[in-house]
C-alpha cells in the first residue's frame, strides 16, 4: 500500500497523577508532563512495522490541537513516521468534528489504512474511529490486538467480552487499536536530531472547510471522593453483616 494515516493526540502523561483545578473548570495541565496518548503511540508502532515489512511506503501523523502538539508530532517522527500534519485549534473538539477532519485528511492524502488509538485516555470516548469509518463508508476493526495485512485486505484479532474475535476486512479501512497489540519502541537522540528535519505541515480548519462544533459541554469538574479507611472484621459472619448493614449485599 502507498500510505497509512495514524492520528496522535497530546494528553497528560499516563504517569503523572490527574489533579482539578481550584475553580473546578478542569483538568491542571500547567508545568504536567504531556505526552502522546499511549493507545495512539501502540497505532504509530504498528503503522511503522506495517511499513518495514514493506507492506506500505509512508506513514503519515495528524495531531488536531494547538501549537504545542508539535512536540508529540515530533515524538512520532523520531519514532520513525515520514512526515506529520498539525491541525491547527485552540479550542474543545467533539468527536464527530474530528472524524470529519480525518475525513478530509483521508480525502486529500489517499491512504490505503487509517489506525487510531481505540480512545483518549482523557475522554475515553472511544467514538472517533468508528465514526470516520461510518463518514468515509469504509470497512472498521476496532480493539485490535493482532493485524496481518494481506494485499488487499487486513486480518485483525479483535478483543471483545467474551474473548477474542478475528474478521477480515478490505481495503482502505479504519482499525483502532488496543494495548496488546504491540509495545512501542524507545525514542533515540539520533532519531529526536534527524525528526527536526522531516517534514511537519501546519493547517488550518478552514483549509479543510471543517467548522468546530462541541455537541456537549461540560459545566464542572469533581475529583472523585476519598478512598474511606477499610475495617477489620474477625470472621465471615461478620463480614456478611457488614456488607448487608453497607446494603452491598
Amino acid at each position: 500500500m502507498e500510505r497509512i494515516l495514524v492520528g496522535l493526540k497530546r494528553v497528560v502523561d499516563y504517569n503523572v497523577r490527574i489533579r482539578v483545578r481550584t475553580d473546578n473548570s478542569g483538568v491542571e495541565t500547567d508545568g504536567i508532563k504531556m505526552s502522546i496518548n499511549p493507545f495512539d503511540e501502540i497505532a504509530l508502532e504498528e503503522a511503522l512495522r506495517i511499513r518495514e515489512r514493506g507492506q506500505a511506503n509512508e506513514v503519515v501523523i495528524v495531531s488536531i490541537g494547538g501549537s504545542e502538539s508539535q512536540q508529540q508530532l515530533r515524538t512520532g517522527l523520531a519514532m520513525g513516521a515520514d512526515r506529520a500534519i498539525l491541525v491547527e485549534n485552540e479550542g474543545p473538539m467533539d468527536p464527530l468534528t474530528n472524524a470529519r477532519i480525518f475525513l478530509e485528511l483521508v480525502v486529500r492524502e489517499s491512504p490505503k489504512l487509517v489506525i487510531l488509538g481505540k480512545q483518549a485516555i482523557d475522554e475515553d470516548n472511544n467514538q472517533t474511529g468508528q465514526m470516520l469509518a461510518a463518514l468515509w463508508e469504509r470497512p472498521q476493526a476496532t480493539f485490535a490486538s493482532n493485524i496481518e495485512i494481506n494485499g488487499s485486505t487486513a486480518k485483525v484479532t479483535r478483543e471483545v467480552d467474551v474473548g477474542l474475535e478475528t474478521i477480515e476486512v478490505d481495503l482502505p479501512a479504519v482499525i483502532t487499536t488496543d494495548l496488546r497489540l504491540n509495545e512501542p519502541r524507545y525514542v533515540k537522540l539520533p532519531d529526536i536530531m534527524k525528526a527536526k528535519k522531516k517534514i511537519l505541515e501546519q493547517i488550518s480548519l478552514a483549509d479543510l472547510a471543517v467548522e468546530p462544533s462541541i455537541s456537549m459541554t461540560t459545566l464542572t469538574f469533581d475529583p472523585p471522593e476519598q478512598r474511606q479507611k477499610g475495617i477489620f472484621v474477625k470472621n465471615v459472619t461478620e463480614l456478611v453483616s457488614v456488607l448487608k448493614d453497607k446494603g452491598l449485599i
